[in-house]
């Protein structure tokens, strides 16, 4: 069953970046692609756990900010060494201008 959480008003994340979000003492990451689609994602890279809104956005890519690991942000794949392990992602919507992620 969905359980839908609002988190960051759309207006604030701009095309090819990234926003913070916590909930439940549990960091996530708002991402809003180049087509001006969103996703999220657990919030750490799976290498050695850095914030990836940190990071840098390149097309449907986020590079971790510590060792320039990559990830798919639509699918969570890992996309090369040093990340081997791919990133949780989870559904989004946007409701009344605000970004929701499904936590169910």
């Amino acid at each position: 069953m969905p359980t839908w959480i609002p988190t960051v008003k759309a207006e604030d994340v701009e095309a090819e970046d990234v926003a913070p979000f916590t909930h439940g003492g549990t960091e996530y990451a708002i991402y809003r692609s180049p087509d001006d689609e969103f996703f999220a994602s657990a919030g750490f890279c799976t290498h050695e756990a850095e914030m990836l809104c940190r990071g840098f956005v390149m097309g449907h890519e986020i590079e971790c900010p510590r060792h320039n690991g990559r990830f798919d942000y639509r699918t969570g794949k890992a996309l090369g060494a040093p990340v081997l392990v791919d990133l949780r992602t989870y559904p989004t919507r946007v409701v009344d201008g605000v970004v929701e992620i499904d936590l169910g």
